[in-house]
């Protein structure tokens, strides 16, 4: 079941109605329990994709070569919704969508243990400074400055975005209260105080009050203002959404020195793990870091050794250069933000080999 959820199980008799009505009851056991109408909307775009599949067959005589079909159907063909030519975002999609079919099972005391699709490793999209630059320029109105300054500035997710209220914002501190509408939290973010006049203006502009919101858009129409501000920036249309502009927040962020629990934080990251995703290097981070190699064979890995070239001083563990790549140690910092070296395999070694001494 989602996670804290419990649903409980299917009434022993509800096999016997037709599919679509056991998923809409599924589906109120959801919203029962306390499930995010998006976390429903996600079931029910998974489960009525199966029961499309299984056309007139019933889910009381459904097998595991049932599911193993729709699988491969979708492996090879794709879905009708999202409709996409991307292999990886069909494998994206049918690695939920089993598990949601998984979880729905679980509720029917159905004895079937669906395989969940392996999930390909995540791509991460982010925009270069020039290209935010460019989608800066390319802004036509108000509304469209607000959207991108707030997104690129906050890491906000879309829908959090759409969600912000005039009374959410506080001036004084230069801060934001996201309402984090993926799991029912709050959580504050920073902004800077450029943004912060900006968004200023714009609530005198169009005379807003508290408990207004501030971006007068559905997901739609937010979704079709940036693909159209990409279009006149001269982005690839395909690479930007609304997601892009909170990856490149996480990107640039690293890249400035933030250390990974900061950037958890502020995106609100229950796990850790989530935010480390954001240590990848760009094409232009691996091309500056090659052509170190003609100038000096081995970066940072003669600075990052004990003795005076690479730790602040003897028997004190800090580094001052990543041995992997080079560049400049954040202090505190466990993982190096541009290419994710976790300095606990020196430290680690280290202490264990002074213990053994």
């Amino acid at each position: 079941m989602p996670r804290g959820l419990d649903v409980g199980k299917a009434p022993r008799d509800i096999l016997y109605l037709d599919n679509k009505s056991i998923v809409e009851e599924f589906l109120m056991a959801l919203l029962a329990a306390g499930a995010s109408p998006e976390t429903v909307k996600s079931y029910r775009a998974a489960l009525m994709d199966f029961i499309e599949f299984l056309g007139d067959k019933p889910l009381r005589e459904v097998t595991l070569s049932d599911v193993n079909k729709w699988r491969l159907t979708r492996l090879e063909k794709g879905f009708r919704r999202p409709r996409s030519s991307d292999r990886r975002a069909w494998l994206t999609t049918l690695h939920y969508y089993t598990l949601f079919l998984r979880r729905f099972f679980e509720w029917l005391g159905l004895n079937i243990r669906v395989p969940v699709t392996r999930r390909p490793v995540r791509r991460i999209d982010a925009l270069r400074d020039e290209e935010v630059e460019r989608l800066l320029k390319a802004c036509r109105d108000a509304l469209d400055v607000v959207i991108i300054r707030l997104l690129i500035d906050t890491g906000m997710r879309s829908r959090e975005l759409l969600g912000l209220r005039v009374d959410d914002i506080d001036f004084d501190n230069n801060e934001i209260i996201v309402r984090e509408a993926k799991y029912g939290r709050e959580r504050r973010v920073l902004v800077t105080r450029e943004t912060m006049e900006v968004l200023r203006s714009w609530i005198k502009l169009k005379g807003l009050k508290p408990g207004d919101r501030v971006i007068p858009l559905t997901y739609s129409g937010l979704y079709k203002r940036i693909k159209r501000l990409a279009k006149r920036a001269g982005i690839d249309v395909s690479k930007l959404r609304p997601h892009v502009l909170r990856h490149t927040f996480a990107t640039r962020a690293l890249r400035r020195g933030m250390s990974l629990p900061a950037l958890q934080r502020l995106l609100g990251h229950t796990d850790i793990k989530t935010t480390q995703v954001y240590t990848h290097l760009t094409l232009e981070d691996i091309r500056r870091e090659y052509a170190k190699l003609e100038e000096n064979p081995s970066p940072g890995a003669d600075r990052a050794v004990a003795g005076g070239t690479g730790v602040s001083s003897p028997g004190v563990l800090e580094l001052r250069f990543c041995p992997r790549c080079g560049r400049e140690w954040v202090q505190g910092a466990r993982f190096c933000p541009f290419c994710g070296f976790d300095s606990a395999s020196i430290f680690g070694a280290r202490e264990r080999s002074e213990a053994i001494v």
